[in-house]
């Protein structure tokens, strides 16, 4: 039998275009099983998008990446990359006055880069850092830092303590591209901060905070560079008159026995600078121990290099926030 030639052409014809068809079909196939999947590629995505700017204090910068070489003169701050889980990014820090708890930076790995006082400029251009972070106790020294390189300040303001913190963790969330991160722990820092402070509430007793310095005594109340014990812990200020200061009231013995604060939270600064006269030396006396807070046992000794050092930091507000829940735990 005999096809005609017109329906053979066209047969043949429509065979070809199935034929380009199905073979179109599986190279896109394949094309997409070969290309990776986005949470392969995730990384890379965040590294082209990765553009973020900072504006502080002092000025603004611009980082096209994440900072590999990072120098921080905040222990504080130090405290927050460590617990985010970016300490393989600290190059450089001062060392002389590190807390125990972050002992780990004081290794020969870590480049000391003088003191938070005194820095090493000539050891920081050295390094060659792509970011530093500089807090209060450098604050006069930025355009010397500025000019090495890129700089953020990020001080701690302890008259509004959770609010400054939470700041520099956002801060620190956008410099490491891990905002989630960040906000998971402030949410839990948040929680055990309502929590002391609805204990606080509860109470009717008073508290005073005081720093011991080789014999002196001085006085810090709402607002101050440690106001964070009334404002956000919440404990009753037995005077909230005294003068809000970065460096305290000087107050004498007379004064806590006039006050007479159910309790006592004593910050040794001789723990961290160096002194003849301890906290318990000095408070070993026949006035303090006609108080209230002596006679019944509640005189708290606080983590003096937290508190002085490394406030603004995690782990240091976690260590904070133990230290006043003591007082509940009688």
């Amino acid at each position: 039998m005999k096809i005609n030639k017109k329906i053979l052409f066209l047969l043949i014809s429509l065979v070809a275009v199935f034929s380009l068809v199905a073979c179109g079909n599986e190279k896109q196939s394949k094309d997409i099983e070969d290309s990776p999947v986005v949470g392969e590629v995730e990384g890379d995505i965040k590294d082209q998008e990765y553009n973020v700017v900072i504006e502080h204090e002092y000025g603004k910068v611009e980082l096209k990446e994440i900072p590999e070489k990072v120098i921080v003169f905040d222990y504080g701050i130090l405290d927050a990359i460590e617990e985010m889980g970016y300490g393989d990014h600290i190059v450089g820090l001062p060392k002389k006055s590190v807390p125990d708890y972050l002992e780990k930076y004081k290794e020969e790995s870590y480049v000391d880069v003088g003191t938070l006082q005194e820095p090493n400029f000539e050891k920081i251009f050295e390094l060659e850092p792509d970011l530093m972070i500089i807090s209060a106790r450098q604050a006069k020294l930025y355009e010397e830092f500025n000019e090495i390189g890129n700089t953020i300040y990020m001080a701690i303001d302890g008259g509004d303590y959770m609010n400054s913190f939470k700041e520099n963790l956002n801060i620190l969330g956008k410099i490491f591209n891990d905002e989630d991160n960040i906000n998971e722990r402030i949410a839990q820092l948040d929680k055990k901060i309502q929590e002391l402070h609805a204990k606080a509430n509860e109470s009717d007793n008073t508290g005073l905070f005081v720093m011991a310095n080789d014999g002196e005594l001085r006085a810090y109340g709402i607002g101050s560079r440690f106001g964070v014990l009334y404002d956000e812990f919440g404990i009753k200020p037995v005077d909230e008159n005294i003068e809000s200061s970065t460096h305290g009231q000087k107050i004498s013995f007379e004064y806590i026995l006039e006050k007479n604060p159910d309790y006592l939270f004593i910050m040794d600064r001789s723990v961290i600078a160096g002194g003849d006269v301890s906290a318990k030396q000095t408070l070993d006396n026949d006035i303090i121990k006609s108080t209230k807070a002596y006679t019944e046992g509640n005189i708290v000794y606080l983590d003096s290099p937290t508190w002085y050092v490394a406030s603004g930091g995690i782990k240091a507000t976690e260590k904070m926030i133990e230290d006043v829940e003591t007082i509940f735990e009688k």
